[in-house]
């Protein structure tokens, strides 16, 4: 995810730089929106990590839903640029933070605690990099 992340900000770094992408106001307000929402959705690490693994999972929903939100009301490279933030952020669908109680789980998975703070970590790489390009 990490990676992902960090490629995806590189190259939207790149584009805003060289002019290809410039963002209209209107990007830019909606840009400031997901930033905001992923800053509430995911706090500090230090806060983070002592959410038991239920709360963590919800937060990391919750930015998922920020981001596919904000992307049914755009188009053109914000869109882009968020659904490939949505697709670097897609092992976290198929994570549980609950037992299964030998019953189906439909394919999901419990997630490690590094693999939460490995999450976390690229939703605040997303969150800086949107209040870099809506500022620069």
């Amino acid at each position: 995810m990490q990676t992902t992340v960090a490629g995806l900000a590189e190259e939207a770094e790149r584009q805003i730089r060289g002019g290809v992408w410039e963002l209209s106001p209107s990007d830019r307000s909606l840009a400031l929106q997901v930033e905001a929402g992923l800053r509430e959705a995911v706090g500090v690490p230090d806060t983070q990590e002592l959410l038991s693994e239920k709360d963590r999972l919800e937060h990391l929903r919750e930015v998922l839903a920020v981001l596919a939100i904000v992307l049914a009301r755009t188009h053109g490279r914000l869109a882009w640029f968020l659904s490939g933030a949505i697709t670097a952020l897609e092992p976290v669908l198929r994570w549980r933070a609950l037992d299964a109680d030998h019953g189906s789980t439909f394919g999901t998975v419990p997630a490690s605690p590094e693999q939460y703070t490995q999450a976390e970590t690229a939703v605040r790489h997303l969150q800086d990099t949107l209040a870099r390009i809506t500022t620069g």
